[in-house]
């Protein structure tokens, strides 16, 4: 896995999870309900909201998408250092191997990481709330498509900015050639 792959792999996560949050405290809103209270920042997490957002984050996965991340690292260097040392290829491998099953228990580590941030971010309610919107078909439907059609968008997003690169590269060129000089 590239280190390409393992911060789209990240950002496709942290953007489902951005969506998913607002999806479900929007669905659970009424449209023209007054704005909830805030939280203070500096308001104490409840054991009850760890708690909760740990299920909040079972239920949809979502540590689950961050579980490429180790290997991702792992390959990275991996690679890294395959590309000075490549009559190395079989120690590097073993090496990687090792260090994978050395360090998958800390992806824990990032699931304990999700619980405290969400459970900061989020009243023990909104946790309730947003729990019991997954747990509506259309809450279900939401966790096993979302990934889906967020995949499908990042896909779309890099076709679009390739093209939009290859666009501009031409209109650089032209301009600059206009100017008398020609772009290498």
């Amino acid at each position: 896995m590239s280190l390409r792959h393992s911060a789209t792999v990240l950002g496709a996560a942290a953007l489902l999870g951005a969506t998913l949050s607002v999806t479900s405290i929007a669905q659970q809103q009424p449209r023209q309900a007054p704005a909830a209270p805030q939280r203070p920042a500096a308001a104490p997490v409840t054991p009850a909201q760890l708690l909760l957002a740990k299920e909040l984050i079972d239920l949809k996965g979502a540590a689950a998408a961050y579980d490429p991340l180790v290997n991702g690292v792992i390959q990275y260097h991996r690679n890294f250092f395959m590309q000075t040392n490549p009559n190395l290829a079989k120690e590097l491998d073993a090496v990687a191997q090792k260090l994978a099953a050395d360090f998958a228990p800390r992806k824990a580590e990032m699931q304990q990481e999700l619980t405290r941030i969400y459970a900061a971010h989020f009243t023990e309610q909104e946790l309730k709330d947003a729990l019991a919107f997954f747990r509506t078909p259309l809450g279900r439907k939401l966790i096993s498509e979302e990934p889906k059609a967020l995949e499908e968008s990042m896909k779309a997003a890099d076709d679009w900015s390739r093209r939009l690169a290859a666009e501009v590269d031409a209109k650089f060129r032209a301009e600059m050639q206009k100017r008398g000089h020609n772009l290498i």
